[in-house]
């Protein structure tokens, strides 16, 4: 049995539960967007692993039976307590919740996708840094920083065609550093920012699920693709082509990092050099498999449904 640990305001998960229907994959959905609510799970530890089981409506499922996991954690927006409550309510309802179900991946013998452990890195870009260079593959060139000098001395070295992130797994929109931003820089002394060398070329999402690599270019004139529409700019995507030492090292990045599945950002630059920017724990994938027509949720419907029998190389 497949556990989908999830909320169906989600699109990915609501995605993942569908390809499973769509394929009989047999599943129970522990619905985040409204535990604990109509669920309960109940565990301890027992011998060499955790023994119990999860209940929702209409069904009961012990542990034992589950042959594998795919999670996501979701807003609190995406909680029902959030209409009712409030935002804050279900946040910290919401925030004991996912670390109490987080736990109990942790322990599970079977495959997660993916489990806590793995997508912590994402909460530090410079620790991911370190993880993209053991595989193999380039990075920009790279300042982490709360001195404003240090960050205009790296901006000139540069040229001053640099972008600035922000260091965590909070979403941040990437941009290049202009002349206002540069009259902002005293703030950085009130927290750290990451300032990158801007890389020209095309932008490839790299998303490994198992052992299989799926591609997809995208060619836009935006710094940040994610919003080039919203910013007014075209946007193209295409299944790619990778040589085979760039396929080889984005699976030793994800095995690494310990993820079954991940989306990982680099660019090709007009030189056919490969750099990596940084490795997504939990990817929103729906959006390139409608974009490039690859079978994203295909293969990870087929990851889940081996269970047992998928490992990491």
């Amino acid at each position: 049995m497949i556990l989908v640990c999830g909320g169906l305001a989600d699109d990915v998960t609501a995605c993942v539960c569908a390809r499973l229907e769509y394929e009989g994959d047999a599943y129970r959905l522990l619905d985040l967007g409204r535990y604990p609510e109509g669920y309960a799970v109940r565990w301890v530890w027992e011998g060499d692993g955790p023994v119990g089981e999860i209940a929702g409506p209409g069904w009961r499922l012990d542990l034992a039976e589950i042959g594998a996991v795919y999670a996501r954690d979701i807003d609190a927006r995406g909680h029902a307590l959030a209409e009712t409550a409030g935002v804050e309510t279900a946040a910290a309802v919401l925030g004991e919740c996912q670390a109490g179900v987080e736990a109990l991946l942790e322990q599970l013998p079977c495959p997660v996708v993916n489990r806590g452990g793995g997508m912590a890195a994402n909460m530090s870009k410079p620790f991911q840094l370190g993880q993209i260079a053991r595989a193999g593959l380039g990075a920009p060139r790279t300042l982490v920083t709360s001195d404003p000098e240090a960050a205009r001395a790296f901006c000139a070295a540069c040229g001053g065609d640099v972008i600035f992130k922000s260091l965590s797994g909070v979403r941040s929109i990437v941009r290049r550093v202009a002349a206002r931003d540069l009259a902002r820089l005293p703030l950085l002394r009130h927290g750290p920012a990451q300032f990158q060398q801007y890389v020209p070329g095309d932008n490839i999402r790299v998303h490994t699920v198992g052992d299989e690599i799926f591609a997809t270019r995208i060619r836009t004139a935006a710094v940040d693709y994610r919003y080039a529409r919203g910013q007014g700019h075209d946007l193209t995507m295409e299944p790619a082509c990778l040589p085979t030492w760039v396929e080889a090292a984005c699976r030793a990045l994800a095995a690494e990092a310990g993820l079954l599945m991940a989306g990982i950002d680099l660019k090709e630059t007009p030189e056919g050099e490969y750099v990596c920017f940084e490795v997504n724990p939990s990817p929103g994938f729906i959006w390139f498999e409608r974009g490039s027509g690859q079978p994203i949720s295909a293969a990870l419907a087929a990851l889940l449904r081996r269970g047992g029998r998928e490992t990491l190389h």
